[in-house]
């Protein structure tokens, strides 16, 4: 393809692709897809969207066309290959110049180096990496800041690769431009604390962008650039830098306003500094011992004392949080019960733990998390009187524990009592004695620090076996508070609800349990029930049987959310399954609802996957009389199974059973049910092929 003469062609059929017009946009997508093997075609990509005069949306089109083709078309083994005379023209013009204005088409520019630095660099690409350390250097701003967006892209992309040979590369490459990366990332952090102290936000925001980019370079050389990165002095220097630099960033959130763009970069350079240290326990965790002390001391003091109020925030919580709850769990540090089995650097890193880990500091940890971290706030009690289904979605399902706070605190709290339960269990049990006894139902603080203390004896059931005597408590305290209807109380109704829910598997008599299903319908007959799964003897639950399935129910039909849906469904379904034949005279209503729930869940493949394992076990317990439900059953099975059926991918393990006990408890042959035996081709068929 020669240049001259294709570039006009090639730039107006991106043009062309770039229209909403399908009957312009159709073709031209055909005719680029033509041009992909063609010899010169992304050397004529190259010129175009390095051409800054052009339409910004060709230039953009140009790129990601590019970066499709090196994926394609880039390795010498791959069909229709470019050649390496093309290749070595587009390396050298890809790193001409770092001057693209569109932060975006500049970001899918860094990405393609990357990509191209991935499968060539080093070895038919020397240049790329001296090349960027020297842009990195030029003091126009904008050069600057794409030189060093490319460097952060390559580094990490290299420091993906997993073989042998690549790694020997890459600790190699760290080893000659270690030292420039700390220099560069200190000279942008002091300019940028000079600007702040300054008060010129603007230039600060930009110094800070650059500092974020060169602490994203210098986290990836530090966590996978060494072998042992401890007998590295510059490695270490620069990770005990990263504490002084975040008590530094720390205070300056103080000065800059909450809704300032440089408040939100300071926060995530606050973060990507944690991860630093994250990143580096998980990948070298004896390297890290040097720095466990004070890893501990930092977030101990930002976390568990006044220290951290009004600086810190939810994430760097969590972070914090994250930080200890490694170091406390991390098997590298536990001896083994043989001592003399265990290395120098297990006993070494576990006499640090215990050396800090002291009575009154476990005993504050314990108590702030529980008395602090633990209190629901107003936000969570205003959602959950106004949209208490999705405060019950949100508290139970959530995010993962890493990224949350609420369950963030409560993984640590499990930890820590885990680690040092021998220490923390009279602790714990203290603040149980203190709130024997109604609360003032007026003193809405001290309902939510019960609400506090009995998650945190709930959380902690396994390691409090022996110390709590469960059914005295049920008898005594718990099941009065399950029996005030006050509507303040509700906090606690739940949450002892929920307790005796963690405890019922541990510690909790058969003989109690008639009492605890009264409490139970009571609680769903005045909807104030978050449904747990209880374990339950059928013969004390059989004369429940009737008025919990019917409340269950038409919890059933009033909750809105699918996620609420499926976890009634369960719960419906655990029944179903325990009671088995004796479910029959009650399931007429569910039977009724099913095919409109089936429906209306078209949309939404995992409550159809759920409303299917319920089906299961209702057709295990009518047996035979399941005859009654082929009209709604048999298609449902059909579409479950049929694997040209988009949703069979999601349906068709739960279908394949259904479709089995169905079978099993049919009194005869149907030719309804024959009729399904049509997806039993394609379904060997597809087994076979897996």
């Amino acid at each position: 393809m020669d240049l001259n003469s294709a570039s006009t062609v090639v730039l107006r059929v991106l043009t062309q692709a770039t229209s909403q017009d399908t009957a312009v946009l159709k073709p031209a997508e055909e005719q680029l897809k033509q041009w992909e093997t063609q010899p010169g075609f992304y050397s004529v990509l190259l010129n175009i969207f390095t051409n800054h005069s052009l339409d910004v949306n060709v230039r953009w089109l140009a790129v990601l066309y590019f970066k499709n083709g090196i994926d394609r078309y880039w390795r010498w083994v791959a069909p229709h290959a470019l050649s390496e005379e093309e290749k070595t023209r587009l390396r050298a013009g890809l790193i001409t110049n770092f001057n693209e204005p569109v932060n975006q088409i500049a970001t899918q520019i860094s990405v393609l180096i990357a990509k191209v630095a991935r499968l060539d660099c080093p070895r038919q690409w020397p240049e790329l990496i001296p090349t960027l350390v020297e842009s990195v250097k030029v003091q126009d701003d904008l050069q600057q800041h794409r030189a060093l967006l490319t460097f952060y892209h390559v580094t990490k992309t290299l420091a993906s690769k997993r073989l042998a040979a690549d790694r020997k590369l890459f600790y190699d490459l760290t080893s000659s431009i270690y030292s420039f990366a700390c220099s560069l990332w200190n000279h942008h952090t002091d300019t940028f604390l000079q600007q702040i102290c300054a008060g010129d936000e603007a230039a600060a925001a930009n110094s800070l962008e650059r500092t974020l980019l060169s602490l994203k370079v210098l986290r990836k050389l530090t966590v996978h650039g060494f072998v042992e990165p401890h007998w590295n002095p510059e490695v270490m220097g620069f990770l005990h830098a990263v504490f002084e630099r975040l008590k530094q960033f720390l205070e300056c959130s103080r000065s800059i306003r909450a809704e300032s763009i440089c408040r939100d970069h300071l926060e995530k350079t606050i973060i990507l500094f944690t991860k630093v240290l994250l990143d580096f326990l998980d990948q070298h965790p004896f390297s890290f011992t040097a720095l466990i002390q004070r890893s501990l001391e930092f977030s101990v003091s930002y976390v568990f004392t006044e220290a951290g109020e009004g600086i810190v925030f939810e994430q760097f919580i969590v972070q914090c949080m994250n930080l200890i709850k490694m170091i406390v769990k991390n098997y590298a540090y536990k001896p083994s019960k043989n001592i003399e089995a265990s290395s120098p650097e297990t006993l070494e890193a576990h006499k640090i733990k215990t050396a800090f880990f002291t009575y009154p500091t476990l005993m504050e940890i314990c108590r702030r998390l529980v008395t602090h971290y633990f209190l629901l706030t107003k936000e969570e009690l205003t959602m959950w009187e106004e949209d208490p289904e999705s405060f019950t979605v949100e508290e139970t399902g959530g995010d993962s524990w890493k990224y949350s706070l609420r369950p963030c605190t409560e993984v640590l709290f499990i930890d820590i009592f885990h680690e040092y339960n021998q220490t923390l269990t009279p602790v714990l049990l203290e603040m149980v004695h203190s709130l024997q006894g109604s609360t003032n139902i007026e003193d809405t603080n001290a309902i939510l620090i019960k609400d506090a203390v009995y998650n945190a004896v709930g959380l902690a059931a396994y390691e409090l076996f022996d110390s709590v005597d469960f059914d005295q408590w049920f008898k005594n305290q718990l099941l009065a508070e399950l029996q005030v209807s006050h509507d303040r109380y509700k906090p606690i109704r739940r949450r002892v609800i929920w307790l005796i829910g963690q405890w019922i598997s541990v510690k909790f008599k058969s003989d109690l349990r008639p009492v605890l299903y009264e409490a139970i319908r009571n609680l769903l007959q005045d909807r104030d029930l978050v449904v747990n799964d209880f374990e339950f003897r059928t013969d004390q639950f059989l004369p429940y049987l009737e008025s919990m399935f019917t409340l269950l129910f038409q919890l059933l039909q009033e909750v809105t959310q699918c996620d609420t849906k499926m976890h009634v469904l369960h719960v419906l379904s655990c029944v179903i399954e325990r009671v088995n034949v004796q479910i029959r005279p009650y399931v007429g209503c569910l039977v009724q609802y099913l095919p409109l729930l089936w429906k209306q869940s078209e949309e939404h493949n995992m409550l159809r996957c759920a409303i299917l394992t319920t089906l299961i076990h209702l057709v295990q317990g009518l047996g035979a009389d399941s005859k009654n439900l082929y009209p709604f059953l048999l298609p449902v099975i059909q579409l479950s199974t049929d694997v040209s059926q988009p949703p069979h991918v999601y349906l068709l393990e739960d279908g394949l059973q259904l479709w089995l006990v169905t079978l099993e408890n049919s009194p005869c042959l149907t030719p309804e049910l024959l009729r399904i035996f049509q997806n039993m081709s394609p379904l060997l068929g597809k087994s076979l092929t897996n």
